[in-house]
């Protein structure tokens, strides 16, 4: 009788443990990134504390797996990578949001907007089916404590003759 109930046991015991790790791995929402070069500055983990839990009014905060990195939505309307390389000169579209300046690369319904005059720098990938340039704004407080580096964008004013 014993024998029929150990081969029992083991399938009951084999059955709780994949139903558990099938539990503690299936049940994520973390989004897959990968950290930027600089990721590891203090500066970017003083602005990863700052994030809202929600940007365009709409979209929440999910988890992801890469240092100093943040997604909104599901699936993601805005990606936010800190430790990216600082642009010094940049023939793209630059403009103020706040106190913040951004460079803007329209790459279809993909828009990269990269700071300027922040080191280290930060880039905010939306989808702009989604969402729009408003995740700007709403990250500004967390995006405003890096340090400034001099850079600014310049009106054409400023540099014609």
């Amino acid at each position: 009788m014993d024998t029929v109930r150990r081969p029992l046991r083991i399938v009951a015991g084999l059955g709780v443990l994949v139903a558990l790790a099938a539990g503690l791995t299936g049940c994520t929402n973390a989004v897959t990134m990968t950290a930027a070069p600089s990721a590891n500055a203090a500066a970017c983990a003083a602005a990863q504390v700052r994030l809202p839990d929600t940007v365009d009014t709409k979209y929440a905060l999910r988890n992801t797996d890469a240092q100093s990195t943040a997604a909104w939505g599901d699936p993601s309307a805005a990606l936010y990578h800190c430790g990216v390389a600082v642009p010094t000169v940049s023939d793209l579209p630059c403009f103020a949001k706040g106190s913040v300046d951004w460079i803007r690369d329209d790459e279809g319904k993909r828009i990269v907007y990269t700071t300027f005059g922040r080191d280290p720098a930060v880039q905010v990938v939306i989808d702009s089916t989604k969402t729009t340039d408003q995740v700007l704004q709403d990250i500004g407080t967390a995006v405003e404590s890096l340090p400034e580096d001099g850079h600014r964008c310049l009106d054409p004013s400023d540099v014609q003759g």
